[in-house]
């Protein structure tokens, strides 16, 4: 790999979407927080940095500052809305308050030596971007050129050649800028001089060298749920230790229909990996017996998995290493992005919920991968395509699709209902269409009637989505005949069921799963 980019969070809701066209790019970037030193940088063998757009003002008392250092690291650096402001402000130039803010899409027009910018390389003209901000540059540090501006903003874009700082008012990262791919892949190759190298190829090859440094000749608990993400894990596991990698499978009672026996079918008996069942299934209702709190539920079944492998491991004869499937959306979700300023969304049961005190060491190859690359990886280790292109399914299960008490009655439903959608969009030829699709039991109740009587009982809301990598999605607009089989034979099918409805929410606001 021939060197990372390094995005520094400053609190963006466009955070991630700046480290998807990196790595849409064949570039490994990482989202790291606001103040790390230049010494750990340069250890990571940075080849350029980014500072990221933010809501805080700069004139703001605790806002977030980069390290002095990093302006003197002579690396490429490229400020993104807030990251432009922080720029200019630390390197001795003027940032005020805007009377007109910009939001929105607006016009950037070119300077002539905005035309003949690296960063603007093959562009001409007046381009289409996204702007949202309320403060802007209103002085150059010593050293920049305006090179861009629009109608409210005379210094939308400014350069330092020399030092190769570049920075942007607008948000390139998001689709509304038509060319900020360009201007993207113009920073990472022209200007950073960065190689498109990091493939899956390369990703298997360190890793499979790093879990073997990591682990040396000691066993691993692989915590294998049947999901791509942990599948995936599994299998590129086993290239690395081969026997000494051990599958532990736990039905907690709160999974999908029929799941367990398609699990232990595909693992045990096809793939012949080193493979045990553990029905928990009374543990795990006991523990959440009425808890109705999401975040309870989260961190009940996180300490009860870990509670399971601990004790597995001393059954097995002391096993000193957990794997886990964690991705990089769970770490971002769940910690903030490593600590920044970026508001925490929810705590993944296998980060957020792990207990304090871990008597195992964990093994997470794949917390630097998004979802669409974990299943880039599996197709490159070749575990089979109804695996790889199985849609995301929640660590805590079933137990965040039932809203409020989880019950064994509550968890049939759920199952009955949830079968009865992913039948459905998979007969209608939509299941490569979508990226995720759930039903949901409500807490409440309905009236309803039913054969000529009076009926009160369960709500259902069906949940699909389009996606990419999961930090944003869209929800799914399924036919109108598809949506009438799924509510028809939901509510004749599912006892306890007598109304379906149909969750139009994108993310964000939303967030894919209800808690």
């Amino acid at each position: 790999m021939s060197g990372m980019i390094a995005i520094l969070d400053y609190g963006s809701q466009y955070n991630q979407l700046i480290a998807r066209r990196v790595r849409e790019c064949r570039v490994y970037c990482e989202i790291l927080p606001h103040d790390i030193s230049p010494a750990e940088l340069a250890g990571k063998g940075v080849k350029g940095i980014i500072l990221s757009g933010g809501p805080a003002s700069i004139f703001d008392r605790g806002v977030p500052k980069a390290h002095a250092g990093i302006f003197k690291m002579e690396v490429p650096i490229l400020g993104i809305c807030y990251g432009m402001q922080l720029m200019a402000h630390a390197l001795g130039g003027r940032v005020t308050a805007s009377e007109f803010r910009e939001y929105g899409r607006a016009e950037l027009k070119l300077s002539p030596q905005g035309e003949k910018s690296l960063l603007f390389s093959g562009l001409t003209g007046n381009q289409r971007i996204w702007m949202s901000h309320g403060d802007k540059v209103t002085r150059l540090p010593r050293g920049f050129s305006a090179v861009g501006e629009t109608d409210n903003c005379p210094v939308a874009a400014m350069e330092n050649r020399a030092r190769r700082f570049y920075a942007v008012q607008f948000h390139p990262e998001v689709t509304h800028t038509l060319n900020g791919a360009v201007m993207l892949r113009n920073f990472l190759f022209q200007i950073a001089g960065c190689r498109p190298d990091w493939t899956m190829g390369s990703f298997i090859e360190e890793n499979v060298r790093k879990i073997k440094e990591q682990i040396g000749e000691e066993r691993v608990l692989c915590a294998l749920s049947g999901g791509v993400d942990s599948s995936v894990l599994a299998i590129l596991l086993h290239r690395a230790i081969g026997k000494r990698l051990v599958s532990l499978f736990v039905d907690n009672g709160l999974l999908r229909k029929g799941e367990p026996g398609e699990v232990v079918a595909t693992f045990r008996d096809s793939f012949h990996l080193n493979f045990r069942m553990i029905n928990a299934r009374q543990r795990f209702l006991g523990r959440l017996r009425n808890v109705t709190d999401p975040e309870k539920k989260r961190k009940i079944i996180g300490h009860e998995f870990i509670r399971i492998f601990e004790e597995e491991a001393r059954k097995l004869g002391k096993i000193r290493f957990l794997a886990q499937g964690t991705l990089y959306p769970d770490v971002i979700e769940s910690k903030s992005s490593f600590g920044g300023p970026s508001a925490i969304i929810k705590s993944h049961h296998n980060v957020g919920g792990l207990p304090e005190r871990l008597n195992m060491e964990l093994v997470e190859p794949l917390r630097v991968l998004f979802k669409d690359e974990v299943r880039e990886l599996g197709r490159e280790l070749g575990v089979p395509e109804s695996i790889v292109g199985r849609h995301p399914f929640p660590g805590p299960g079933l137990a965040v699709r039932i809203l409020g008490r989880v019950t064994r009655r509550n968890i049939e439903i759920v199952q009955q209902a949830d079968a009865i959608v992913r039948d459905e969009i998979s007969d209608a030829g939509l299941f490569d269409e979508v990226w995720q699709d759930f039903a949901v039991l409500l807490p409440v109740r309905s009236v309803g009637v039913m054969g000529d009587g009076r009926t009160y009982e369960n709500v259902i809301a069906v949940r699909a989505v389009t996606s990419t990598d999961g930090m944003t999605a869209d929800w799914a607009k399924l036919p109108h005949e598809v949506l009438e089989k799924i509510s028809s034979r939901i509510v004749n099918e599912v006892k306890g069921v007598n109304r379906v409805v149909y969750d139009i929410s994108t993310k964000p606001p939303s967030t894919i799963e209800w808690e």
